[in-house]
């Protein structure tokens, strides 16, 4: 975990060696993730998000402390999710770092289909992953819209069979995030 912090920690600074116009920030944003099973609709969401891209380079990083996440059925749904399931205590946070696949030109506003490849690691596991989004740039600011989805077993969540019906092994991620000039 301590290795993947400072990946992130060095592509935030090699972020910041880059002219100020090329690098943008994550200003606002939120995550939030749906699990429809049999017998039961979870949904949570986090605020807490944190990213940089390197709009020269068409690099990135984006982070979300796991226990950050909010909504959930009940207090002990939540409770279960960060020390069952997460194991928030050993891993704190989820990352996606990679680069952009398409050649944007941000300084002309619209919006773009774009395809991001890079490492998504949740749960300590590392996993390659295309994921498919757009961005639009507006009044020198950029959003960025995706949804996806992650299979539990990628990275390694084990979910009890008492509460299988429960939990789905699929989960549907949906991400907002705001970035502007640094």
């Amino acid at each position: 975990m301590l290795k993947l912090k400072h990946q992130f920690l060095a592509l935030l600074l090699f972020c910041a060696l880059t002219t100020t116009a090329q690098k943008y920030t994550a200003t606002k944003g939120e995550i939030s993730f749906t699990s429809n099973a049999i017998l039961e609709l979870i949904k949570a969401s986090s605020s807490k998000v944190q990213g940089v891209l390197d709009t020269s380079t068409g690099q990135f990083a984006f982070l979300v402390k796991v226990q950050s996440f909010e909504g959930f059925n009940s207090n002990l749904q939540r409770e279960h999710f960060n020390e069952k399931y997460l194991e928030t205590d050993k891993f704190y946070d989820a990352t996606f770092t990679g680069k952009l696949v398409e050649d944007i030109d941000f300084s002309k506003e619209g919006t773009y289909d774009v395809t991001a490849k890079g490492t998504l690691v949740i749960h300590g596991k590392k996993q390659p992953r295309t994921i498919t989004g757009k961005i639009t740039v507006e009044k020198g600011k950029i959003k960025i819209d995706s949804d996806f989805k992650v299979l539990l077993a990628d990275h390694d969540i084990k979910i009890p069979t008492i509460i299988s019906e429960k939990v789905a092994t699929e989960i549907y991620i949906k991400l907002m995030i705001w970035m502007a000039p640094k």
